[in-house]
């Protein structure tokens, strides 16, 4: 079977997954839904599909601050590791006084599209592999803060309540050093990934904002690394920060990944204005 892209497949050899990737060479779910890191997209297509085939996944990910719980599941498809589609769910709720009841919940539409390049084939090659996405997010209101009279993030200065991110990707794996390194820059007016929407009081117009994993693979089933997001600052009721982790990614086998982390997202309102660290833990299954 082949590892990555090539012909295109036919309708017939597409019939069944045939699990043709190497051992983590699809990443994870990041909490957006797509593949991944944990909290940054890779050009890498969700799913061990090889050319000729498709693969896909299902995810659940909770990620828990000393204030704030965000909850993400989802699925996606890869196809021909060539296209990848996503769609997701976040809650996200508070723990603390005065936003202890809060609650905002969030959809997620994925697409990316392979370009160029083949992160596993092309060893004796600088180019990287490359890909292009977009994300549709819809926020759904906020629970919780009736009281207040807050029931949507335009209440508290967003633009909208729904959004696209553009974003493209590069990601080179060095098989001999056992190195991934990734690369991301992303259009977004979102604010805290869109939980609290699009656009703000402060600025209105889409930003480029760089994010990057660095993973190195102790075993073919065992991943670490670290990664990095930028973010906007949209709204005032919002100092925003940028995201950092460190993550331990485990592959008992292809069906089944669990990753762990330790993550820092920075300030959440100011509310609450405290720097949120917590534990992020994610586990995905499929083919």
């Amino acid at each position: 079977m082949a590892l990555c892209s090539g012909a295109p497949a036919s309708a017939e050899s597409l019939s069944l997954p045939d699990m043709g990737k190497l051992t983590a060479t699809g990443g994870v779910s990041q909490l957006e839904g797509a593949g991944g890191g944990g909290i940054t997209p890779w050009a890498l297509i969700t799913g061990y599909g090889s050319s000729d085939s498709y693969g896909g996944n299902a995810h659940y990910t909770q990620v828990s601050t000393q204030d704030y719980t965000l909850k993400t599941y989802g699925l996606s498809l890869g196809i021909a590791d060539r296209v990848e589609i996503s769609v997701a769910k976040q809650e996200f709720t508070g723990s603390k006084a005065p936003l202890n009841q809060l609650d905002i919940k969030q959809d997620i539409i994925g697409i990316k599209l392979k370009l160029s390049g083949d992160a596993v084939i092309d060893q004796d090659k600088l180019m990287p592999q490359i890909a292009i996405g977009a994300m549709y997010k819809r926020n759904n209101g906020i629970g919780g803060l009736g009281a207040l009279g807050v029931t949507n993030v335009k209440q508290l200065g967003a633009t909208d309540d729904h959004g696209i991110d553009y974003y493209v990707a590069a990601t080179k794996l060095f098989l001999d050093q056992s190195l991934l390194l990734n690369g991301t820059v992303r259009m977004t007016k979102a604010n805290q990934m869109g939980i609290l929407g699009f656009g703000g009081d402060k600025h209105d117009n889409y930003k480029p904002m760089f994010e990057a994993s660095a993973a190195y693979m102790f075993t073919r089933k065992l991943v670490g690394g670290v990664e990095y997001r930028m973010k906007p600052r949209n709204l005032s009721v919002d100092n925003e920060k940028d995201y950092y982790d460190v993550f331990l990614a485990y592959f008992p086998t292809k069906n089944v990944s669990v990753t762990a982390a330790y993550a820092t997202l920075g300030d959440i309102t100011i509310f609450n204005p405290t720097t949120q660290r917590g534990w992020y833990l994610s586990v995905q299954i499929g083919n």
